[in-house]
Parts: C-alpha cells; sequence; structure tokens
C-alpha cells in the first residue's frame, strides 16, 4: 500500500517519510517507470526500492568499515512477492566496496529488461 500511495503521491501520515524514499527512487528511475502500467509501476518500483535500499547499506560506514578490514560479509537483494508468495532473488549480491557500482547498474538493468 505503502508504495501504491508513493506513486499517485497520496499522503499516508506517519509512513509519510518512509515513502519520500521510495518517491525519490521512481523520479530518479521515471524513465524506465513512467511507461509502464499501474500494476507493473508497483512491483518494478518496489524492486528497484530494494536495490537502493542494498546498495544504501553497502555504502554505510558499517559495511565499508568492515569490508576494509577484511570482514567477509555480503548484501543481498532479494523481494517477497504478495501476489504469489515467492521470494525472488534480484541478482544483486555484494560481498565487498569495489562491488557496489557494477552490480547495482546491472540488477537497475536486469530488471527494466525482464519480462512482465
Amino acid at each position: 500500500g505503502g508504495v501504491l500511495a508513493a506513486t499517485r503521491g497520496a499522503r499516508i501520515g506517519l509512513a509519510d517519510n518512509w515513502l519520500r524514499h521510495v518517491q525519490d527512487v521512481r523520479l530518479r528511475h521515471r524513465q524506465r517507470l513512467n511507461h509502464l502500467p499501474q500494476a507493473e509501476l508497483e512491483d518494478v518500483l518496489c524492486e528497484m526500492n530494494v536495490l537502493e535500499q542494498v546498495g544504501n547499506v553497502a555504502l554505510s560506514n558499517v559495511m565499508q568499515d568492515a569490508w576494509a578490514r577484511g570482514q567477509k560479509i555480503q548484501v543481498h537483494g532479494l523481494i517477497y512477492g504478495l501476489s504469489d508468495g515467492l521470494l525472488k532473488d534480484l541478482h544483486m549480491h555484494l560481498g565487498g566496496k569495489d562491488d557496489v557500482t557494477a552490480i547495482y547498474r546491472a540488477a537497475i538493468a536486469a530488471i527494466a529488461a525482464a519480462p512482465r
């Protein structure tokens, strides 16, 4: 419901602060999203938001410092489908600071090109 509100610019209360990030994702990727039908837009926006948040975690000081110390930590992008109950791998698996940009771009491109 929150992503639906974000796609429509609706205000829903306290969650609006969290949804601001979803709206930012939509604006950042509007060329990939604006032509999609509403139902597909919601699914793709959810997936893109997961990828953005995986990137945010990977770029955080905590993760960057852990990787700099040589810790073997990975961050994965997965999403749960409410319509089918399946866990979907978004193919964004980050295991070091040098992975973030290239893997993020590939994952975003894959979502945009995926048949629905």
